[in-house]
Protein backbone atom coordinates (compact mmCIF):
# COMPACT_ATOMS: atom_id res chain seq x y z
CA UNK A 1 0.00 0.00 0.00
CA UNK A 2 1.24 3.54 -0.68
CA UNK A 3 2.42 5.56 2.30
CA UNK A 4 -0.46 8.04 2.06
CA UNK A 5 -2.99 5.18 2.31
CA UNK A 6 -1.23 3.64 5.30
CA UNK A 7 -1.08 7.04 6.97
CA UNK A 8 -4.78 7.70 6.39
CA UNK A 9 -5.80 4.33 7.77
CA UNK A 10 -3.49 4.79 10.77
CA UNK A 11 -5.09 8.15 11.60
CA UNK A 12 -8.60 6.70 11.34
CA UNK A 13 -7.65 3.77 13.56
CA UNK A 14 -6.13 6.12 16.11
CA UNK A 15 -9.23 8.33 16.19
CA UNK A 16 -11.56 5.33 16.54
CA UNK A 17 -9.43 3.76 19.25
CA UNK A 18 -9.92 6.87 21.39
CA UNK A 19 -13.73 6.63 21.26
CA UNK A 20 -14.07 6.74 25.04
CA UNK A 21 -11.79 9.74 25.36
CA UNK A 22 -14.02 11.63 22.90
CA UNK A 23 -17.02 10.54 25.02
CA UNK A 24 -15.44 12.10 28.09
CA UNK A 25 -14.71 15.33 26.22
CA UNK A 26 -18.27 15.47 24.85
CA UNK A 27 -20.11 15.06 28.16
CA UNK A 28 -17.66 14.82 31.04
CA UNK A 29 -18.27 11.07 31.30
CA UNK A 30 -16.83 8.13 29.43
CA UNK A 31 -20.29 6.53 29.66
CA UNK A 32 -22.25 9.17 27.73
CA UNK A 33 -21.23 9.94 24.14
CA UNK A 34 -23.04 13.21 23.41
CA UNK A 35 -22.68 13.15 19.63
CA UNK A 36 -25.37 12.89 16.96
CA UNK A 37 -26.66 9.32 16.81
CA UNK A 38 -25.08 8.46 13.40
CA UNK A 39 -21.66 9.42 14.80
CA UNK A 40 -22.18 7.27 17.91
CA UNK A 41 -23.14 4.36 15.64
CA UNK A 42 -20.07 4.91 13.45
CA UNK A 43 -17.77 5.05 16.48
CA UNK A 44 -19.24 1.81 17.86
CA UNK A 45 -18.66 0.10 14.49
CA UNK A 46 -15.08 1.38 14.18
CA UNK A 47 -14.11 0.65 17.78
CA UNK A 48 -15.77 -2.78 17.58
CA UNK A 49 -13.89 -3.55 14.38
CA UNK A 50 -10.60 -2.70 16.08
CA UNK A 51 -11.37 -5.01 19.01
CA UNK A 52 -12.48 -7.86 16.73
CA UNK A 53 -9.47 -7.38 14.44
CA UNK A 54 -7.13 -7.56 17.42
CA UNK A 55 -8.76 -10.84 18.49
CA UNK A 56 -8.50 -12.28 14.96
CA UNK A 57 -4.85 -11.21 14.60
CA UNK A 58 -4.02 -12.90 17.89
CA UNK A 59 -5.67 -16.11 16.66
CA UNK A 60 -3.67 -15.91 13.41
CA UNK A 61 -0.43 -15.37 15.34
CA UNK A 62 -1.16 -18.30 17.65
CA UNK A 63 -1.78 -20.44 14.57
CA UNK A 64 1.52 -19.29 13.03
CA UNK A 65 3.42 -20.12 16.24
CA UNK A 66 1.81 -23.56 16.45
CA UNK A 67 2.53 -24.32 12.78
CA UNK A 68 6.12 -23.08 13.11
CA UNK A 69 6.68 -25.26 16.17
CA UNK A 70 5.41 -28.40 14.45
CA UNK A 71 7.36 -27.78 11.23
CA UNK A 72 10.58 -26.73 12.99
CA UNK A 73 10.83 -23.55 10.94
CA UNK A 74 9.15 -20.19 10.59
CA UNK A 75 5.82 -20.32 8.74
CA UNK A 76 4.77 -17.07 7.12
CA UNK A 77 1.01 -16.74 6.54
CA UNK A 78 -0.15 -15.20 3.25
CA UNK A 79 -0.86 -11.47 3.35
CA UNK A 80 -4.37 -12.21 2.11
CA UNK A 81 -5.09 -13.85 5.48
CA UNK A 82 -4.39 -10.56 7.30
CA UNK A 83 -6.50 -8.55 4.87
CA UNK A 84 -9.25 -11.15 5.11
CA UNK A 85 -9.22 -10.78 8.88
CA UNK A 86 -9.63 -7.02 8.52
CA UNK A 87 -12.61 -7.41 6.19
CA UNK A 88 -14.18 -10.04 8.46
CA UNK A 89 -13.73 -7.79 11.52
CA UNK A 90 -15.47 -4.92 9.72
CA UNK A 91 -18.39 -7.11 8.64
CA UNK A 92 -18.80 -8.68 12.10
CA UNK A 93 -18.69 -5.26 13.76
CA UNK A 94 -21.39 -3.98 11.41
CA UNK A 95 -23.57 -7.02 12.15
CA UNK A 96 -22.92 -6.63 15.89
CA UNK A 97 -23.97 -2.97 15.94
CA UNK A 98 -27.08 -3.73 13.86
CA UNK A 99 -28.04 -6.48 16.34
CA UNK A 100 -27.47 -4.13 19.29
CA UNK A 101 -29.73 -1.45 17.79
CA UNK A 102 -32.57 -3.83 16.91
CA UNK A 103 -35.50 -3.54 19.37
CA UNK A 104 -35.91 -6.90 21.14
CA UNK A 105 -38.67 -9.36 20.40
CA UNK A 106 -40.85 -10.64 23.22
CA UNK A 107 -39.37 -13.71 24.93
CA UNK A 108 -41.61 -15.89 27.11
CA UNK A 109 -40.20 -17.73 30.13
CA UNK A 110 -42.19 -19.88 32.59
CA UNK A 111 -40.92 -20.15 36.16
CA UNK A 112 -42.24 -22.58 38.78
CA UNK A 113 -42.36 -20.89 42.19
CA UNK A 114 -42.51 -22.91 45.37
CA UNK A 115 -45.43 -22.03 47.67
CA UNK A 116 -46.89 -19.68 45.06
CA UNK A 117 -50.44 -18.78 46.11
CA UNK A 118 -52.99 -20.18 43.63
CA UNK A 119 -54.21 -16.63 42.99
CA UNK A 120 -50.84 -15.87 41.34
CA UNK A 121 -50.71 -18.97 39.13
CA UNK A 122 -50.35 -17.56 35.61
CA UNK A 123 -49.20 -14.15 36.86
CA UNK A 124 -47.27 -12.33 34.13
CA UNK A 125 -44.47 -9.87 34.71
CA UNK A 126 -42.18 -8.19 32.21
CA UNK A 127 -38.54 -7.47 33.00
CA UNK A 128 -36.79 -4.54 31.36
CA UNK A 129 -33.14 -4.08 32.15
CA UNK A 130 -30.07 -2.23 30.88
CA UNK A 131 -32.12 0.23 28.83
CA UNK A 132 -29.12 2.59 28.66
CA UNK A 133 -31.29 5.40 27.32
CA UNK A 134 -28.83 7.71 25.59
CA UNK A 135 -27.98 9.31 22.26
CA UNK A 136 -27.75 5.76 20.90
CA UNK A 137 -31.12 4.73 22.38
CA UNK A 138 -33.11 7.98 22.27
CA UNK A 139 -36.75 8.97 22.74
CA UNK A 140 -38.05 7.18 19.64
CA UNK A 141 -36.39 3.91 20.63
CA UNK A 142 -37.71 4.21 24.21
CA UNK A 143 -41.18 4.91 22.84
CA UNK A 144 -41.14 1.67 20.84
CA UNK A 145 -39.99 -0.37 23.85
CA UNK A 146 -42.83 1.08 25.94
CA UNK A 147 -45.37 0.23 23.22
CA UNK A 148 -44.09 -3.35 22.97
CA UNK A 149 -44.13 -3.74 26.75
CA UNK A 150 -47.66 -2.39 27.22
CA UNK A 151 -49.02 -4.49 24.34
CA UNK A 152 -47.87 -7.65 26.17
CA UNK A 153 -50.53 -6.95 28.86
CA UNK A 154 -48.34 -7.59 31.92
CA UNK A 155 -49.64 -7.81 35.47
CA UNK A 156 -46.38 -6.23 36.64
CA UNK A 157 -43.41 -4.44 35.05
CA UNK A 158 -39.98 -4.48 36.70
CA UNK A 159 -36.84 -2.63 35.63
CA UNK A 160 -33.60 -4.07 37.01
CA UNK A 161 -31.36 -1.04 36.63
CA UNK A 162 -29.18 0.86 34.17
CA UNK A 163 -32.00 3.05 32.92
CA UNK A 164 -29.72 5.69 31.44
CA UNK A 165 -26.38 7.02 30.32
CA UNK A 166 -26.37 10.74 31.02
CA UNK A 167 -27.64 13.26 33.53
CA UNK A 168 -31.32 14.13 34.06
CA UNK A 169 -30.76 17.29 32.00
CA UNK A 170 -29.27 15.26 29.12
CA UNK A 171 -31.89 12.49 29.14
CA UNK A 172 -35.10 14.18 30.30
CA UNK A 173 -36.76 13.97 26.87
CA UNK A 174 -35.41 10.51 26.06
CA UNK A 175 -36.74 8.87 29.24
CA UNK A 176 -40.15 10.58 29.09
CA UNK A 177 -41.88 7.65 27.29
CA UNK A 178 -41.28 5.51 30.40
CA UNK A 179 -44.07 7.50 32.01
CA UNK A 180 -46.49 5.59 29.77
CA UNK A 181 -45.57 2.13 31.10
CA UNK A 182 -48.75 0.44 32.30
CA UNK A 183 -49.36 -2.76 34.27
CA UNK A 184 -52.15 -3.87 36.57
CA UNK A 185 -49.89 -3.87 39.64
CA UNK A 186 -47.65 -1.00 38.54
CA UNK A 187 -44.00 -0.48 37.63
CA UNK A 188 -41.21 -1.25 40.13
CA UNK A 189 -37.48 -0.82 39.72
CA UNK A 190 -34.02 -0.77 41.25
CA UNK A 191 -30.92 1.22 40.32
CA UNK A 192 -28.06 -0.26 38.31
CA UNK A 193 -24.44 0.78 38.45
CA UNK A 194 -24.88 3.44 35.74
CA UNK A 195 -27.37 5.44 37.81
CA UNK A 196 -24.53 6.07 40.28
CA UNK A 197 -22.37 7.58 37.52
CA UNK A 198 -24.88 10.40 36.90
CA UNK A 199 -26.16 11.85 40.22
CA UNK A 200 -27.99 8.90 41.73
CA UNK A 201 -30.24 11.01 43.99
CA UNK A 202 -31.47 13.15 41.08
CA UNK A 203 -32.32 10.10 39.02
CA UNK A 204 -34.15 8.41 41.88
CA UNK A 205 -36.31 11.52 42.34
CA UNK A 206 -36.98 11.86 38.63
CA UNK A 207 -37.90 8.22 38.07
CA UNK A 208 -40.17 8.28 41.12
CA UNK A 209 -41.87 11.41 39.80
CA UNK A 210 -42.52 9.51 36.57
CA UNK A 211 -44.60 6.94 38.47
CA UNK A 212 -41.93 4.26 38.81
CA UNK A 213 -41.75 2.86 42.34
CA UNK A 214 -38.11 2.41 43.30
CA UNK A 215 -37.10 -0.39 45.70
CA UNK A 216 -33.61 0.52 47.00
CA UNK A 217 -33.16 -2.04 49.81
CA UNK A 218 -36.93 -2.17 50.17
CA UNK A 219 -39.88 -4.39 49.32
CA UNK A 220 -43.51 -4.26 48.33
CA UNK A 221 -46.23 -6.80 49.04
CA UNK A 222 -48.40 -7.66 46.05
CA UNK A 223 -51.84 -9.06 46.85
CA UNK A 224 -54.48 -10.80 44.81
CA UNK A 225 -57.72 -12.12 46.35
CA UNK A 226 -55.99 -12.73 49.68
CA UNK A 227 -52.80 -14.27 48.23
CA UNK A 228 -49.47 -12.49 48.66
CA UNK A 229 -46.04 -12.38 47.07
CA UNK A 230 -43.13 -10.17 48.08
CA UNK A 231 -41.24 -8.11 45.52
CA UNK A 232 -37.89 -7.01 47.00
CA UNK A 233 -35.10 -4.91 45.55
CA UNK A 234 -31.55 -4.01 46.50
CA UNK A 235 -29.18 -1.25 45.45
CA UNK A 236 -26.16 -1.91 43.26
CA UNK A 237 -22.74 -3.05 44.44
CA UNK A 238 -21.20 0.13 43.00
CA UNK A 239 -23.20 2.29 45.43
CA UNK A 240 -20.48 2.20 48.07
CA UNK A 241 -18.05 3.87 45.65
CA UNK A 242 -20.20 7.02 45.71
CA UNK A 243 -20.94 6.92 49.44
CA UNK A 244 -24.49 5.62 48.96
CA UNK A 245 -25.98 2.60 50.77
CA UNK A 246 -24.84 -0.68 49.26
CA UNK A 247 -27.09 -3.71 48.72
CA UNK A 248 -28.67 -4.85 51.97
CA UNK A 249 -30.99 -7.84 51.66
CA UNK A 250 -31.77 -7.79 55.38
CA UNK A 251 -33.10 -4.24 55.10
CA UNK A 252 -34.97 -5.09 51.91
CA UNK A 253 -36.84 -7.95 53.59
CA UNK A 254 -37.46 -6.30 56.96
CA UNK A 255 -41.14 -6.60 57.81
CA UNK A 256 -41.98 -8.82 54.83
CA UNK A 257 -44.60 -11.54 55.48
CA UNK A 258 -42.74 -14.76 56.27
CA UNK A 259 -45.12 -17.08 54.39
CA UNK A 260 -45.10 -15.25 51.04
CA UNK A 261 -42.69 -16.28 48.26
CA UNK A 262 -40.05 -13.65 47.50
CA UNK A 263 -39.05 -12.28 44.09
CA UNK A 264 -35.79 -10.33 44.22
CA UNK A 265 -34.54 -7.62 41.88
CA UNK A 266 -30.73 -7.33 41.92
CA UNK A 267 -28.97 -5.63 39.02
CA UNK A 268 -25.82 -7.76 39.22
CA UNK A 269 -26.15 -11.56 39.41
CA UNK A 270 -22.93 -12.33 41.28
CA UNK A 271 -24.59 -12.38 44.75
CA UNK A 272 -27.17 -15.00 43.74
CA UNK A 273 -25.85 -17.65 46.11
CA UNK A 274 -26.34 -15.29 49.07
CA UNK A 275 -29.91 -14.64 47.93
CA UNK A 276 -30.61 -18.37 47.59
CA UNK A 277 -29.47 -18.83 51.19
CA UNK A 278 -32.18 -16.35 52.23
CA UNK A 279 -34.95 -18.49 50.72
CA UNK A 280 -35.54 -16.26 47.71
CA UNK A 281 -37.70 -18.02 45.12
CA UNK A 282 -36.74 -16.03 41.99
CA UNK A 283 -33.98 -13.48 41.34
CA UNK A 284 -34.06 -11.27 38.27
CA UNK A 285 -30.80 -9.63 37.19
CA UNK A 286 -29.14 -8.00 34.19
CA UNK A 287 -25.83 -6.12 33.97
CA UNK A 288 -23.91 -8.63 31.81
CA UNK A 289 -25.69 -7.87 28.50
CA UNK A 290 -25.59 -11.64 28.04
CA UNK A 291 -21.85 -11.44 27.46
CA UNK A 292 -22.42 -9.49 24.20
CA UNK A 293 -20.34 -11.80 21.98
CA UNK A 294 -20.14 -15.59 21.96
CA UNK A 295 -16.76 -16.49 23.43
CA UNK A 296 -16.41 -13.16 25.22
CA UNK A 297 -19.35 -14.22 27.37
CA UNK A 298 -17.12 -16.77 29.11
CA UNK A 299 -14.84 -14.00 30.37
CA UNK A 300 -17.78 -11.86 31.49
CA UNK A 301 -19.19 -14.85 33.37
CA UNK A 302 -15.97 -15.08 35.40
CA UNK A 303 -16.52 -11.51 36.62
CA UNK A 304 -20.13 -12.24 37.60
CA UNK A 305 -19.95 -15.34 39.76
CA UNK A 306 -20.24 -17.62 36.72
CA UNK A 307 -23.64 -16.18 35.72
CA UNK A 308 -23.94 -14.42 32.37
CA UNK A 309 -27.11 -15.28 30.42
CA UNK A 310 -30.40 -17.08 30.93
CA UNK A 311 -31.77 -19.36 33.64
CA UNK A 312 -29.77 -20.92 36.47
CA UNK A 313 -30.81 -23.06 39.41
CA UNK A 314 -28.92 -21.84 42.48
CA UNK A 315 -29.49 -23.62 45.77
CA UNK A 316 -33.21 -24.10 45.16
CA UNK A 317 -33.64 -20.57 43.76
CA UNK A 318 -34.22 -19.71 40.11
CA UNK A 319 -31.88 -16.99 38.84
CA UNK A 320 -32.60 -15.36 35.51
CA UNK A 321 -29.88 -13.16 33.98
CA UNK A 322 -31.46 -11.07 31.26
CA UNK A 323 -29.39 -10.28 28.15
CA UNK A 324 -30.61 -6.70 28.41
CA UNK A 325 -33.15 -4.59 26.57
CA UNK A 326 -30.33 -2.44 25.14
CA UNK A 327 -26.59 -1.87 25.77
CA UNK A 328 -24.04 0.62 26.97
CA UNK A 329 -23.44 3.01 24.03
CA UNK A 330 -19.66 2.76 24.52
CA UNK A 331 -19.49 -0.82 23.17
CA UNK A 332 -22.78 -1.69 21.49
CA UNK A 333 -22.14 -4.99 19.75
CA UNK A 334 -24.13 -8.21 19.91
CA UNK A 335 -23.02 -11.41 18.22
CA UNK A 336 -24.96 -14.48 19.25
CA UNK A 337 -26.37 -12.83 22.37
CA UNK A 338 -29.62 -11.06 21.35
CA UNK A 339 -31.36 -8.42 23.44
CA UNK A 340 -34.50 -9.37 25.36
CA UNK A 341 -37.94 -8.10 26.26
CA UNK A 342 -38.74 -10.86 28.71
CA UNK A 343 -42.21 -11.88 29.93
CA UNK A 344 -42.25 -14.29 32.88
CA UNK A 345 -45.28 -16.40 33.69
CA UNK A 346 -45.31 -17.64 37.29
CA UNK A 347 -46.57 -21.16 37.91
CA UNK A 348 -47.22 -23.11 41.07
CA UNK A 349 -44.58 -25.75 41.69
CA UNK A 350 -46.20 -29.17 41.31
Amino acid sequence: MPLWAKGGIAVMLLLASQFHLWNRLSSGSVFAPEFPRPIVIAFNWAFGAIVLLAMLQILIDLGVLAASATQHGWVKPPESLRYGAAVLAGVLAAAGVANALRPPLLKDVEVAIRDLPPQFDGYRLIQLTDLHISRLYPEGWTDEIVDRTNSASPDLIVVTGDFIDGSVAMRRVDVEPLRRLRARDGVYAIPGNHEYFFDYASWMRHLTDMGIRMLPNAHAVLTRDGGQIVLAGVTDLSAVDTGDPGPDLDAALQGAPASAPILLLDHQPKRAREAAARNIALQLSGHTHGGMIVGLDRLIALANGGFVSGRYEVGGMTLYVNNGTAMWPGFALRLGRPSELTRFTLRRMR
